[in-house]
Formats: structure tokens, sequence, C-alpha cells
């Protein structure tokens, strides 16, 4: 809130809004990083089948989300929300949403604004030297959107991690990453915290591009008719990768839709197969994915009549014009570009 109110009044000088030609796309969608499997051999397919164990364990499920409104003479507006569902067995779901925060970043202003998420993030930040570097290498904005989306999931999965305790907690993506990347100390972290409170990461990817055989993974068992996992063993990863999770093909109820799921490396097999049973138990599983997740992801997607209002809303408060930027591709091939834009 401090930083959109921050950022927000340096819009008064600019005369208009370029509306963005993707206006009700996510951008928040990172890229998945893969391990590499040894070797190319028919895999033996031992599944686990899965039984519900019902009890009281809390599922919490938290989604962030951040949308392009358009372009400023000076720079680029976004908006960020977050959403977290929750849901005990017996009792209804309870969301928490964050936002939406409107935020102007600029050519001036960017590396302030991510010293300042670092500054309040203490325990996700590098070391100042290196902090230092990544900011004045910064070659563009669109990084700093990606970067802002990305420290404000981490910082709400500590959050989490850390005021619960002895529940489930469900991440959208996975658990590898660069040895490089900020993202592995912050997982580490996150996951370390996790431990100290007794809650269980467990993080789901929607669709994934790892391939075992040339085969995608979520392929290795749809055809099986019961709830089960399917353990990935013997796969590698590079010296420029972490993976800080075991690998698993999840199909959670009988439905024919799979999912990658990462678990704490920490934990044993058997504990992890426990987690999910305590999960397809305490939580409804549609179409192989849980309520709480989807229920989060809707909660903190921008639609496109949000989006429309928020631009309402900052064109009448700071008295800027809504302009529509030409189309250059449409104007110069017409129906004969090559990408379409909407």
């Amino acid at each position: 809130m401090e930083l959109s109110l921050r950022t927000i009044k340096n819009i008064h000088n600019n005369t208009a809004i370029h509306q963005s030609p993707t206006t009700t796309e996510e951008t928040s969608e990172q890229q998945e990083i893969l391990p590499i499997f040894q070797g190319q051999t028919t895999p033996q397919l031992k599944t686990i089948p899965l039984q519900p164990k019902p009890d009281q364990t809390p599922v919490i499920a938290l989604d962030v989300a951040s949308i392009r409104l358009g372009e400023t003479d000076t720079g680029i507006l976004l908006a960020l929300r977050a959403a977290t569902v929750g849901k005990q067995r017996g009792l209804a779901y309870r969301y928490l949403r964050f936002g939406p925060f409107p935020i102007h970043i600029t050519d001036q202003n960017h590396h302030d604004i991510l010293t300042l998420f670092h500054e309040r993030l203490p325990s996700l930040s590098p070391q100042r030297s290196s902090l230092h570097q990544s900011l004045s290498t910064m070659p563009d904005l669109n990084q700093t959107q990606t970067r802002i989306t990305a420290l404000l999931e981490r910082w709400l999965q500590t959050q989490i991690a850390s005021q619960t305790r002895s529940s489930l907690i469900l991440l959208d993506g996975s658990l590898t990453t660069t040895a490089t990347d900020q993202a592995a100390t912050a997982i580490t972290q996150l996951l370390q915290t996790a431990h100290n409170h007794h809650n269980t990461i467990l993080a789901l990817t929607k669709i994934t591009r790892l391939r075992l055989n040339g085969h995608n993974i979520t392929d290795l068992i749809q055809r099986d008719p019961k709830p089960c996992l399917l353990q990935l063993d013997n796969y590698q990863t590079t010296n420029s990768m972490r993976r800080l999770g075991a690998i698993y093909v999840a199909k959670l109820n009988h439905s024919p839709y799979t999912f990658r799921l990462d678990t704490d490396a920490d934990l044993s097999s058997q504990q992890a197969v426990e987690a999910v049973e305590h999960l397809i138990a305490n939580d409804l599983i549609t179409d192989g994915y849980p309520e709480t997740l989807r229920l989060a992801h809707i909660h903190a997607t921008f639609t496109a009549n949000e989006v429309i209002g928020i631009q309402r809303f900052l064109a009448h408060t700071y008295g800027i014009k809504i302009a529509q930027r030409p189309n250059i591709r449409r104007l110069l091939f017409g129906p004969y570009g090559t990408r379409h834009d909407s």
C-alpha cells in the first residue's frame, strides 16, 4: 500500500495512458525450470495409491497476480493483487484478498521500488553488494514488474508459513530454481520456516514442460483409474540449477487430469504421501485440482472489467487522459501481419 501511494503520486504530470493491447493477460507467470532425467530408458511406473485420511489439518492456498494497465509518458502502470484461501474440514472456505494496488514504474524510480521491497523483506534480500549489482544491471521496466510480483509472492508465502501451524500450504509452481537465482535462498528459507511451525509445503504446476522419454510426465499415469502418485526418480540437476523438492506426478481423484507435484525434499516418501492423503480428504478436489488453490487463483486474477475500472479510477482521480496507442503492425501490414494483437 505504501509503495502504491508513493509511486502513483508522480503520475500527475502525465497526459495519457496508452492502453495495453493485452490488458487481460497476466504477466506473473514464471517460466518453469526443468531438471534433467538421466538416460532415456523405459521407466518402471510403480504408482502409489492414495487413500483419503480425514482430520482437522487446515489447507491454505495462495496466489499472486500482476497485470499491466497501460503505458504513460514516463513509464508503465501495473496492478498487483494477492489472495489466500483457507479450508478446514467441516468449515466453510475463507479467503483474504490483498489489493489491487496500482503502481507506476519509471526509469527514475524502479531501483527505489525494488530497494523498498528488499528493505521490507530482509530475510529474502541478498547481500548488499549483490543487491546493488543486480539493481544496477537491470535492463528494463518489464523485469521490475516480474521481480515485484515474485517478491510479493515470497513475502506472503513466508508470512503464512510463520503464522500458521500444522497446516498444508499449497503453492502455484515448482520447487526447482536456478542456483544463482535469489529465489533459491527465498525458497530454502520458506521451507525452513514451514518446518519450524510443523507446516508442509506442496507445490502444484498446472501445465508442465517436464518430459521423460519424449512424453510429458503428466501423461504417465493419466489412464490410472484411481487416485495415485508417481514419484520420479533418476533425475539430476545441472550446476546452474537447484532442486529443493521431490517431484511427483499427482492424480488426486478419478478425473483424467494429472499435475506435477513438488514436495519438500526433506520429507520422506511416506510423509509426502500422507500429506497428499490429508489434502484429498480435507479439501474439495475438482478435476484433479484442489479447490483452495483454484479459488486463490480466481480471487487474485484480474478480469477485463476490473482492468477498465482501475484505469477509469486512475484517470478520474489524477486527471490523466486515456488514449489508444496505434497498432503499427496493423497500420503497416493490415491483415498480413505475422502477429495477432488483440
